[in-house]
């Protein structure tokens, strides 16, 4: 009576996992931990998206068939109830960082699938601590593929071995429903997301100034300082970008200020162009435009512009 030939046999690998006396190995191996399963199932992700990509495009899996011993996966089932879950969830969240990286290298990255799929099976061919790993770019698919690739740990070596199977060999598997996870694919974050808009910027400091000339009444202007440097310029002004303060006042020079904010000291900066700055009752040397001369302005301070324009700053 002809005994059925294992997988191994199938595919002519046999010799990979036997010793050389032709007797499998009878070394007890470890049981797998949690720990393990997660580290292969991210390595394995990282060497797919090695040999998928190409160009500028990242291709990655979105579903991903862990094979164990039935001892193995029965223990995870039975005695670490809801692990494989675990893993399966914390996994993805490791494919979103190693993806939003590529994006940030300014690769392009786009899914084949709305979804990640897990399937966690056994094959009784399999023996404790063996593990496999099989990734398809489209869960579900129905389109029927000539080869799989598959990468294989032997528990007598540790050493990954990576192989081509027909399809038709899954068949041999053994699917559960309790190893079955479906996560639905999120956006990853594109570089042009990370870029706010002007309303969205925090406001480092607010300026208030009154405005004598008599077109004005006396209104109060308000400006609220958003970027990291601005110029503060007089009525013949032409430009309207968001990082000039424009006071609509023929005593103001054009331009009249620079401001600047120092992140790392926390600090503001001035420079004068115009004919005559005060600051808290300090004169402000003028300086030339191609070569602004800094001095510190303290929050809450006062500017006097050609000794009738009154500029305060506040912080934010």
């Amino acid at each position: 009576m002809s005994t059925k030939p294992s997988i191994w046999q199938r595919m002519g690998i046999q010799d990979w996992f036997l010793t050389n006396n032709g007797s499998t190995s009878s070394g007890k191996s470890k049981p797998l931990t949690p720990n393990q399963v997660y580290k292969y199932i991210i390595e394995e992700f990282r060497k797919s998206i090695s040999e998928l990509s190409f160009a500028e495009r990242v291709v990655f899996y979105h579903e991903f068939i862990i094979c164990l011993n039935p001892d193995d996966y029965r223990e995870f089932i039975d005695n670490k109830k809801g692990i494989l879950g675990l893993i399966s969830q914390e996994s993805v969240d490791s494919f979103y960082e190693i993806l939003n990286k590529q994006v940030a290298d300014g690769k392009k990255v786009e899914p084949s699938s709305n979804k990640w799929v897990f399937r966690f099976v056994s094959h009784p061919d399999y023996k404790p601590g063996d593990i496999s790993f099989i990734g398809k770019l489209l869960p579900d698919s129905t389109q029927k593929e000539e080869n799989l690739r598959v990468t294989f740990i032997p528990r007598q070596t540790g050493l990954a071995q990576t192989f081509d199977i027909n399809n038709d060999i899954l068949k041999d598997f053994i699917f559960y429903s309790e190893g079955y996870y479906e996560i639905p694919y999120v956006d990853i974050q594109k570089p042009e997301e990370k870029t706010i808009n002007d309303s969205q910027r925090v406001v480092l400091a607010r300026f208030e100034t009154t405005i004598p000339d008599k077109a004005y009444s006396g209104q109060k202007l308000e400006y609220l300082m958003k970027a990291d440097d601005i110029v503060v310029s007089g009525n013949e002004e032409t430009r309207e970008e968001n990082h000039i303060f424009r006071i609509p006042s023929e005593w103001v020079n054009t331009p009249h200020l620079k401001i600047r904010y120092n992140r790392p000291e926390d600090k503001f900066y001035v420079a004068s162009f115009g004919e005559k700055t005060i600051l808290n009752e300090n004169l402000i040397e003028r300086s030339d435009i191609t070569g602004p001369k800094w001095s510190e302005l303290p929050v809450n301070s006062r500017l006097i512009l050609n000794g009738i324009i009154g500029v305060n700053i506040f912080k934010s």
